[in-house]
């Protein structure tokens, strides 16, 4: 890869679904005197909504034009082949953009994904917490026909914490995201093609199934404690205990070392409860369903 200049002010289309994904790349924007031309969001097709778009709405600055669209062709083609962008930078749009697209801007168009690519190419990023993959990771790559699967310009990642809560996870990842964004554009526009993925390493990070949504006490410490951080980040974790449903929003592991059966709880007051798992005591903090 050839090494990333500074850049001069370069004219932007950016393609978001979620509120994040457009702040961290209108952040990269403004520190580096990029000016956003447009946004472009999607409420989702009838039979897959994506309200998360609302947030983006509400993220962007007044000044900012904003694009609602389900018909990428027929209605944002023509106003950014208008706008004749420098690149195009999408990061969480769920949807294929098209090729007629990607082509108008004059260094073409990138996407950001929140992974270690090839590892967890797809629509569900927080399964590498899920399943304990070893590395909190971002990837910015060409864009490619088929998802996720660009030469790469630049990744960057850190170890996944020992110790997975909301907070060391929103304190790590972002970052990650904004130095691959600002490495890998700077690439881009230098003109590097990029190093290709070794498709046989790439593994798929589907959407959770309503199975996967349920804690078990059966887990250990560890993996309860990452499973409710990973839904939580954009979902809910839910737990049974006899006849009643939790909706758990935090599971911290404690210390001590006790022999009770897996799933006695211990502790509980109105804003949390002890519960006993696989290897000892989490505690829990949930609301009745």
């Amino acid at each position: 890869m050839s090494t990333p200049t500074q850049l001069s002010p370069l004219r932007v289309v950016t393609f978001n679904v979620l509120p994040v994904a457009y702040t961290v790349t209108s952040q990269w924007a403004a520190q580096g005197g990029h000016r956003i031309e447009l946004v472009v969001t999607t409420p989702g097709p009838k039979s897959r909504r994506t309200p998360s778009y609302q947030g983006v709405l509400n993220s962007a600055a007044p000044t900012t034009d904003v694009l609602v669209t389900t018909r990428l062709r027929k209605v944002a083609l023509p106003l950014i082949r208008a706008l004749q962008p420098d690149l195009i930078v999408s990061f969480s749009f769920p949807y294929r953009i098209p090729p007629e697209i990607c082509a108008i801007p004059r260094y073409g168009a990138v996407n950001l994904h929140p992974t270690a690519l090839p590892a967890y190419r797809g629509p569900n990023p927080m399964r590498v917490i899920y399943e304990g993959y070893p590395l909190l990771g971002a990837t910015l790559h060409w864009t490619e026909e088929e998802f996720d699967t660009g030469r790469i310009l630049a990744q960057h990642t850190a170890p996944l914490p020992a110790n997975v809560t909301p907070e060391s996870v929103r304190s790590l990842w972002p970052p990650l995201m904004f130095g691959a964004l600002t490495e890998g554009i700077a690439r881009a526009v230098a003109g590097d093609s990029g190093t290709a993925q070794d498709h046989s390493q790439a593994s798929y990070g589907g959407a959770f199934t309503e199975e996967e949504y349920w804690l078990t006490p059966s887990d250990t410490q560890q993996v309860m404690q990452r499973k409710c951080t990973a839904l939580n980040l954009f979902a809910a974790a839910k737990l049974r205990l006899g006849d009643q449903v939790y909706l758990v929003t935090r599971v911290d592991p404690l210390d001590d070392v006790t022999t009770a059966p897996p799933g006695t709880v211990m502790e509980q007051t109105d804003q949390d409860f002890t519960l006993q798992v696989a290897d000892g005591r989490v505690r829990i903090q949930a609301t009745t369903n």
